[in-house]
């Protein structure tokens, strides 16, 4: 593939970490379910001017706060924010810090997230993920498939918007991405929802690129003369 793109942007929950694995190790499948099937809400509410903005650690005790109740689930103070804090130590895939390592030498890495920024620094750290740079939600004071965050990720890296790629497991946001002018690619992530559940598929999302891992992302990415060097 000719080399189109300088930076690539790289969603986090469910793409580059197992958020699911790691949620459902502290407060258990069902209410991990439970709680990820609010998030899209609760971002729409922000997004619309419906609620005023707070960051996703905010978001994220409200929603476990309204589940809890409903479920007369008795929990302490210390107790509710370690479930809060599980998202901010996730498991990355398997594929993804080799991906990244190799794709970092020749572009430009951004962490592209929904998450805060005191989250994403934490779980990048914890997760040992190669980026260049954190883009936070908390940044731009609007949540993705907003265009806000796609297209002032590019203007913040210097680039045109065509020229930086959104990678992403979740329809939603490359849906997101392209109609900010972004180029996408959709990464495959059968078990982003556990083990019970369908996770979005690349037959039923347009994208540009469709890839099974990180490591073929690179495959496809890292022109061959380039890859040709390096082993």
């Amino acid at each position: 593939m000719t080399k189109r793109y300088s930076v690539l942007a790289f969603d986090i929950f469910g793409t580059t970490v197992d958020w699911f694995s790691g949620v459902s190790a502290e407060v258990g499948p069902e209410l991990a379910d439970a709680w990820r099937e609010r998030y899209l809400p609760l971002l729409r509410r922000v997004n619309s001017g419906d609620r005023e903005w707070a960051n996703l650690d905010v978001l994220h005790r409200e929603a476990l706060d309204e589940l809890l109740a409903a479920q007369g689930v008795e929990a302490d103070e210390a107790a509710r924010r370690r479930m809060v804090l599980a998202w901010h130590r996730l498991p990355a895939w398997d594929d993804v810090v080799d991906g990244l390592s190799r794709l970092r030498e020749h572009y430009v890495l951004a962490a592209l997230s929904n998450g805060g920024f005191a989250l994403l620094t934490t779980l990048i750290e914890s997760a040992g993920l190669p980026f260049d740079c954190i883009l936070s939600a908390e940044l731009f004071q609007a949540y993705k498939p907003d265009p806000r965050p796609y297209r002032a990720t590019a203007e913040l890296l210097g680039v045109h918007p065509e020229e930086t790629l959104m990678v992403a497991a979740h329809a939603w946001d490359i849906d997101g991405a392209r109609a900010a002018g972004l180029g996408t690619a959709f990464v495959e992530r059968p078990r982003e929802k556990g083990p019970h559940r369908v996770a979005d598929r690349a037959a039923d999302t347009v994208s540009d690129i469709s890839v099974a891992n990180f490591g073929e992302l690179a495959d496809l990415l890292i022109p061959r003369q380039a890859a040709g060097t390096h082993g």
